[in-house]
């Protein structure tokens, strides 16, 4: 894949949540795609096959109650990795940032891994380093 197909896919990708239209996923999906969310901690879900993953995202894209705003996208040939912020309530703090990790072949996606910034009770870091 070309880094402005692989770009085009990702464009195409990211509006469907920006615009709240799940039928410009249809497309993009791969027959094998693997998917892991960033829910539940620590690993996120898993999905896998074309169909698990559509719907997922289909969902999520339909969503009219949340916001979702990629922030930067980085292209390397069949490679991209998406920074986002996705704004579930009606504050400033009610969102989360996060990326994902994805790979596509023959023009859809076939891989789709998500990371996400969450608040927890984990030890403050400047415990941690000194």
């Amino acid at each position: 894949m070309s880094d402005m197909e692989t770009a085009e896919i990702m464009r195409q990708f990211n509006r469907a949540f920006v615009e709240h239209d799940p039928a410009l996923l249809a497309d993009l999906v791969g027959a094998d795609c693997v998917m892991e969310s960033i829910q539940p901690a620590p690993d996120g879900a898993r999905y896998e096959g074309r169909d698990a993953c559509l719907t997922f995202w289909q969902a999520l894209a339909a969503d009219r109650t949340t916001r979702f705003e990629p922030e930067d996208v980085t292209v390397s040939g069949d490679r991209a990795t998406i920074r986002w912020r996705y704004r579930f309530g009606d504050g400033e703090s009610d969102s989360v940032r996060g990326v994902n990790l994805m790979r596509v072949a023959d023009g859809v996606i076939v891989e789709a891994l998500g990371y996400s910034k969450t608040p927890g009770d984990a030890t403050p870091l400047e415990e941690v380093v000194g």
